[in-house]
């Protein structure tokens, strides 16, 4: 199986179509420092090797081997911020950078949503225990006739039992827990619409955003947060991490402008008139992008996606639209287009995180993948034998070619035993 990966890599490269890449590298820490890299719109794993540095000549030296393979150029990367990973981007590939949308609501989680949530469940922990004591307390009972209860000789009468102390107390934490519970709601609300904004794509209307009206948009929900951590006294640490995710928002108007732009410097290649060419890219490409995010969603959740989309869509090829006159071939040339700047529009390197993230939980079953034979085993069954619900492999939809049977070939690698002798000798 080790042999097997460069072998049917080079078969199936030799008659690969002509296409714009997207590659999405990342470093990994399972089994020591490993740089990874995939082409998250078909999701094929290009390179994972083990590295004692993250440098720009460390990066060059992995990525120049897998991408000479590739029959394009590469014109987009999602990546984060590593001085060595943008170095080489930038001058290795000349690919655009797009940054990841990832590094931002996750530093808000981490440092305001996490202490937020801590304080609550601290507070309502005190909550519950300044209860307790009112419900083991009995209530002071008296006579029908109000007479004192009666008490053995010798004894004392019990004084009443105050339970005014207590109430206080609960009523004290109740309205701490009360104070409490706004702040780390409204957290919640603004990290998750940091992730709504960052979309290509109204979702709500389904038109196409502007770069920086998105980017103000994001700020919008970041600026409430830092306020909110200021006022709630959190630590130093978080607001600094904070603002180093903040640094990323700038950078992504650009990757809305380099959609738009048809993700080329040369233009359009279609040669579309303005009337076909804001068709394309005020309805096509915000009907495809909607389609894409709907496939991220549940079937309920994605239908009202799919209804916009669809909607946005068919206006153009009714009888007097902007595209009625084009041939069917052009259309569905136009149509393929826009699927494929669509999918450029990576907002994260999720699927790249990998054996840190999604296939982790497929590949940790058994430790060791710091062993060089096993990781190329693994990122072979990756590429190669692991199939989507239409039978695609990944290579097969990264290459455009079907490549060979993996069992077949390891069959024909392996030396079959002779047969056992027959009668079996006795001893």
């Amino acid at each position: 199986m080790v042999a097997y990966r460069p072998t049917a890599t080079a078969r199936v490269a030799k008659d690969m179509p002509r296409t714009d890449i997207t590659v999405t590298p990342d470093e990994t820490l399972t089994g020591g420092r490993c740089l990874v890299g995939s082409e998250p719109v078909r999701h094929c794993m290009l390179w994972a090797q083990r590295a004692q540095r993250r440098a720009q000549a460390a990066w060059n030296a992995r990525m120049a081997p897998a991408l000479a393979q590739l029959n394009g150029p590469v014109m987009h990367s999602t990546r984060d911020e590593a001085p060595g990973l943008l170095a080489s981007v930038a001058h290795q590939l000349e690919a655009h950078h797009a940054p990841a949308v990832c590094p931002v609501p996750h530093a808000l989680s981490t440092a305001v949503w996490a202490p937020l949530a801590m304080h609550e469940r601290a507070a309502h922990q005190a909550a519950t225990a300044a209860q307790e004591p009112l419900e083991q307390v009995p209530a002071h009972r008296q006579t029908a006739g109000d007479e004192p209860e009666k008490r053995g000789p010798g004894r004392p009468p019990k004084a009443p039992v105050s339970l005014e102390p207590a109430q206080q107390a609960l009523e004290a934490a109740r309205r701490a827990h009360e104070r409490r519970a706004p702040p780390r709601a409204q957290g919640a609300t603004r990290i998750r619409g940091i992730g709504h904004d960052d979309h290509c794509v109204d979702l709500a209307r389904g038109g196409r955003r502007n770069g920086h009206l998105m980017a103000a948009a994001i700020h919008a929900h970041m600026e409430p947060v830092r306020a909110l951590a200021q006022h709630e006294g959190l630590r130093h640490s978080g607001l600094e991490r904070m603002e180093k995710a903040a640094r990323v928002v700038p950078n992504m108007p650009a990757t809305r402008a380099f959609v738009s732009g048809d993700g080329r410097p040369q233009g359009d290649p279609l040669a579309l008139t303005p009337p076909a060419s804001f068709a394309m890219h005020a309805q096509r490409l915000p009907a495809s992008d909607l389609d894409r995010v709907a496939q991220t969603r549940s079937v309920s959740a994605g239908e009202a996606l799919r209804e916009l989309a669809e909607r946005r869509r068919t206006p153009r090829f009714a009888p007097r639209g902007a595209l009625s006159q084009m041939s069917p071939a052009v259309q569905d040339q136009l149509q393929q287009r826009a699927k494929t700047l669509a999918e450029v529009c990576q907002r994260s390197r999720a699927k790249v995180e990998g054996r840190n993230g999604s296939w982790s939980r497929r590949n940790h079953q058994l430790r060791g993948l710091d062993l060089p034979r096993k990781r190329e085993c693994l990122t072979a069954m990756h590429n190669f034998f692991l199939t989507r619900p239409d039978g695609t492999t990944a290579a097969e939809r990264c290459f455009g070619q079907k490549p060979r049977s993996m069992c077949a070939s390891i069959l024909e690698s392996v030396a079959l035993p002779p047969a056992p002798l027959s009668p079996p000798r006795l001893p």
